[in-house]
């Protein structure tokens, strides 16, 4: 009977884990190319030039393009996050202490998943100039014109992270959020923090690398820019450690992230030096 209980409480757990990961764990994975179920320890993506089109004569030969082939190689880590959960702490605390560690260990793993692809993004190279003022329209203008220089495609497959101080900024641009420019179904506080702009994603997040001059980077990127390899997602294994009277509960996964396309990226620097 006690085996049957184990069981139940592991499948639970597991669930748990997984479905918290998928839904807040982490932001940036479904904004970057992405390969599930990697065997090894590294995965390659490939990274495809530009074609060129040509003419032929009468009964000629069709050019060939010699289309560009990089491989770009990407490690993969193993993350683990666990903690110990008492048998008889358990019926003292008023919580559910089994989904609270599920939850941070989502949050987590999470976090780390998008630490990968943010590490990946600050791989770029081209830049807006101006670092002494926050997030402005006409920042926003620059970064949009560099992407079309780069013949980033306008897919709706483009997405922009920004701080939670730029998303502040960003709300005082009419344009952005104001109805009479983007409509009522796009504005920014239609139920999460998220909305479509330039035919654009943007999102707030709160993990964007900031230096020591208060200069905040901000993304705007291309999907297939980045690319993140999966051999393991979330996972969880629990332990019973009688010499503890505890269950170890330990949550874990195989990621890694790296940069395909340099040319896909826009970094946007914004200064968030405390006002005096």
């Amino acid at each position: 009977m006690s085996t049957t209980v184990e069981n139940s409480f592991a499948k639970q757990f597991q669930s748990e884990v997984h479905a918290a990961y998928q839904r807040t764990g982490s932001k940036l994975r479904n904004t970057v190319r992405t390969i599930d179920d990697v065997k090894g320890a590294t995965c390659v993506f490939q990274k495809v030039g530009k074609g060129l089109a040509s003419t032929k004569s009468s009964n000629g030969m069709v050019p060939v393009m010699n289309l560009d082939h990089t491989a770009i190689e990407v490690q993969l880590q193993d993350y683990y996050a666990g903690d110990w959960i008492d048998k008889l702490d358990e019926l003292k605390i008023q919580h559910d202490e089994r989904q609270t560690i599920a939850m941070a260990g989502a949050y987590a793993l999470g976090r780390k998943t998008d630490e990968m692809v943010i590490n990946a993004l600050s791989a770029a190279t081209t830049s807006v100039a101006d670092d002494t003022v926050g997030m402005t329209k006409a920042k926003l203008l620059e970064a949009y014109e560099l992407l079309g220089t780069k013949e980033v495609p306008d897919d709706g497959q483009r997405f922009c992270i920004v701080g939670v101080k730029q998303w502040s900024e960003l709300l005082s641009i009419e344009e952005f959020s104001s109805s009479d420019y983007v409509g009522q179904d796009e504005l920014p506080w239609q139920g999460s923090q998220a909305k479509k702009f330039l035919g654009t994603t943007f999102m707030v997040h709160s993990g964007l690398p900031i230096d020591e001059n208060d200069v905040r980077s901000c993304f705007w990127y291309h999907r297939t820019a980045v690319g993140h390899a999966s051999g393991a997602n979330v996972q969880t294994d629990i332990s019973w450690h009688g010499d503890r009277a505890a269950h170890f509960v330990n949550s874990m996964m195989s990621q890694g992230a790296g940069l395909v396309d340099v040319d896909g990226i826009v970094v946007i620097p914004c200064d968030e030096t405390p006002s005096a």
